[in-house]
């Protein structure tokens, strides 16, 4: 089976109806006011449905008829922003900006100190008996002022005039309001010598407290994209390819599917590819998470950036550059990454509101603290207060960098996640609906007894494993591989009856192999203690006598029943669906532990059974890895494709585990619960923060210095309380 993980492929731009995803790189964005508004800007476009986000800097867009991607830079830039394409190049230059920008914003941030330090420091010493004779000149306030406010502070100005131009606003207008205010007064103070306080180092010191907040917020975003960061860094950048038989050195990303290369021991592996001679093991953990390594042979399967371990390998490339399962992962990873979950829409629309209402707010306090007591100076301060601790950065990075983190984790558990709303929604399924063969079962079954009637043995199995030789139905391999390498005749008018069997006509014999109800025998004393022992029966008939009858068994998965539990303590109730008759379902259902079966459920009624469960309002859960399980697992409200399943259950999947083991869907679950946990516990302690710190400097509680420090320190106690679901792993298998 192909696991490579499908890559959507661009609609023509030239048909009306195309629609393609297009991810951009967005500069300019300094809180969630900025991500919200400029989402609204390109969703009020024609023919533009945006998702933008704080924490990765990015804007996924869906681009519907002619509508270019310059069109969205375009807008943009209008709304007072920066916008590229995202590229294979593009991490690689953000990181360098990034280092550039950090290391310019440092040397400005320790600028910043020297300069507010005496401003700060001076309030020391103003608290003895002779206080006020300690204070600094005002003409020397302002000169240390005026710098940070207008040169260290320029990136707010600039930030705060681009959002208003567009009609928006920021954080960045809340502190340049707040600053400017305090500035200004003072320098007016200052330049009438009148007798009134200044406070100079109020604004100083909220302009450098948000600049060490917003240093301190960027080292720990720059950590939730590591996930990511690491899978690209484990692909080699060259391979040792076969050419007129000799080994060169190549470049991967010269490599073109049919290349025969080399893995020496030791060595990654550089693409996806087959082994076409040689035997070692490969350690796979980078993908599935299991320490064990894996044996391989020639015939089997090897993914790029695996590691070789003793014996060299000859293999053939299947897959290369965006077609090998790493860069499908690095792929999912990112999509999920920068995708917004449901519990993050409340954040939004308070978001998108919070800066005019914060502005109202400080007008009020300004006049109700004037008006009350008349001293201007005392009014100024309160309102300076509230909108330098109204930051809503915490607000917008509540929900994305958990995200981040939580699916980075997953890729590392060989759990990839399709979207957030996905993750989110795992964490509520109430029933968990599993496809036996392949999921429950190795997906590998093996022909136990063959019956014999009106045919012999070898005979009947020739005839069988000659109708099913061009099946790719488990069981159909099955028969084949006991036919071992017996010439297979032809077959000529095979039609398969789906749910039942196939028919056509061998060396002149019109045959049917199927289910034995179908064939009419389904209580044949034989066939019911078969299926009473947990095996499949098929039987081989011409006309209406039967030649032959064959047991099937696929083995329970080891881990499958520790599986079961695991998700029954947590309170889902497991469904089995299975195409397997009554006697046979049971069997396996009791040895799994699994209470609920569905037996002879044709293929294209999965869906149906889906649906059914569903009722009442259940959140459902669908387990598959097969072509025939797609249509389920879409109808779920999460469907988990097992990875090595087949590129359309892949596809319909939310959560694709590539990991051949039920243990996985428990760990996702469970990654879920996490993840959400800390969306929850971020949303509450942004909420509280602005809930209890806007009324506390409203009422005047609060200096302008301490509201910058606990707005710069909201920020950053957010993402280091995302940066702790690092700490989250696998249960794993039982030791």
């Amino acid at each position: 089976m192909n696991t490579v993980l499908p890559v959507s492929q661009p609609a023509p731009a030239d048909d009306p109806v195309s629609a393609r995803v297009v991810e951009f790189a967005i500069g300019g964005m300094t809180c969630a006011a900025c991500s919200t508004r400029l989402e609204k800007v390109l969703n009020r476009q024609p023919g533009m449905r945006a998702n933008v986000n704080l924490a990765a800097e990015r804007a996924r867009v869906r681009l519907e008829g002619v509508v270019e991607p310059a069109a969205v830079i375009a807008a943009v830039a209008k709304a007072g922003f920066s916008a590229s394409l995202v590229d294979a190049g593009t991490r690689e230059r953000e990181k360098r900006a990034k280092l550039l920008a950090y290391q310019r914003e440092s040397r400005r941030f320790w600028i910043s100190v020297a300069l507010t330090l005496p401003l700060v420091g001076q309030m020391l010493f103003m608290f003895g008996e002779h206080g006020h004779q300690n204070e600094l000149s005002r003409w020397l306030q302002l000169l240390l002022a005026t710098p940070v406010q207008f040169w260290i502070g320029w990136r707010f100005y600039d930030g705060a005039w681009k959002t208003l131009r567009a009609g928006g606003a920021n954080m960045d207008v809340l502190v340049v309001l707040g600053t400017s205010m305090a500035w200004g007064f003072s320098t007016v103070v200052t330049l009438f010598g009148l007798d009134q306080h200044v406070y100079f180092e109020g604004g100083a010191a909220v302009i450098t407290l948000v600049l060490l907040g917003k240093l301190l917020e960027a080292r720990a975003k720059a950590r939730t994209s590591e996930a990511i960061e690491a899978l690209i860094r484990l692909q080699p950048k060259t391979a040792r390819v076969e050419r007129d038989g000799q080994w060169i050195e190549m470049a991967v990303d010269s490599l073109m599917p049919g290349d025969v290369f080399l893995v020496r021991p030791g060595e990654s592996v550089p693409v996806d590819g087959e082994v076409v001679d040689g035997a070692s093991s490969i350690d796979e953990a980078m993908l599935t998470g299991e320490s064990m390594p894996v044996g391989k042979a020639p015939g089997d399967r090897v993914f790029a950036a695996t590691v070789n371990a003793q014996g060299a390998l000859r293999c053939k490339a299947t897959g290369v550059g965006e077609q090998t399962l790493l860069a499908g992962i690095i792929r999912l990873v990112g999509e999920a990454q920068g995708s917004k979950a449901p519990v993050q829409r409340l954040a939004d629309r308070i978001s998108g509101i919070f800066v005019p209402v914060v502005c109202a707010i400080a007008l009020v306090t300004l006049l109700g603290w004037w008006w009350q007591s008349g001293a201007f100076a005392e009014a100024l301060v309160n309102a300076v207060a509230v909108l330098v601790i109204a930051c809503p950065c915490a607000l917008g990075l509540a929900t994305p960098t958990a995200i981040m983190v939580g699916t980075g984790q997953g890729a590392r558990a060989g759990i990839l996640v399709r979207n957030a709303e996905a993750l989110e929604r795992a964490e509520k399924i109430s029933v968990l609906a599993l496809d036996k063969t392949g999921t429950l079962t190795l997906g590998a079954p093996v022909v136990t007894d063959i019956v014999s009637r009106a045919a012999g043995r070898d005979e009947a199995l020739r005839l069988a494993a000659a109708l099913e030789h061009h099946s790719e139905h488990p069981l159909a391999r099955a028969l084949v591989a006991a036919a071992g390498d017996t010439a297979l005749a032809a077959v000529a008018g095979f039609r398969a009856q789906p749910g039942h069997g196939v028919e056509g006509t061998v060396d002149g014999r019109a045959l049917r192999l199927g289910s034995p109800d179908w064939l009419g025998v389904g209580d044949d004393p034989a066939v019911t203690a078969l299926q009473r022992a947990g095996k499949t029966v098929i039987g081989l008939a011409e006309g209406t006598a039967i030649l032959a009858l064959f047991a099937i068994a696929d083995a329970l998965r080891p881990t499958s029943r520790l599986a079961v539990e695991r998700l029954r303590r947590r309170g889902v109730r497991v469904v089995m669906l299975t195409g397997d008759n009554a006697a046979t379902a049971a069997a396996i259902a009791a040895e799994a532990g699994v209470d609920e079966f569905r037996a002879g459920i044709l293929p294209g009624d999965k869906a149906a059974a889906v649906a059914e469960l569903k009722q009442g309002g259940a959140v459902v859960g669908m387990v598959g890895d097969g072509i025939n399980d797609a249509p389920a697992l879409a109808a779920a409200d999460v469907g988990f494709a097992i990875g090595a399943g087949s590129d359309a259950a892949i596809e319909a999947a939310d959560l694709t585990l590539i990991r051949n083991d039920l243990l996985a869907v428990a760990d996702a679950i469970d990654l879920s619960a996490a993840t959400l946990g800390k969306i929850r516990q971020n949303l509450f302690f942004a909420f509280i923060y602005n809930v209890l710190g806007i009324p506390l400097a409203a009422l005047g509680f609060l200096n302008p210095v301490v509201a910058g420090a606990a707005m710069a320190l909201s920020s950053v106690s957010v993402v280091s309380n995302s940066l702790l679901l690092k700490r989250w792993r696998p249960a794993g298998k039982p030791h």
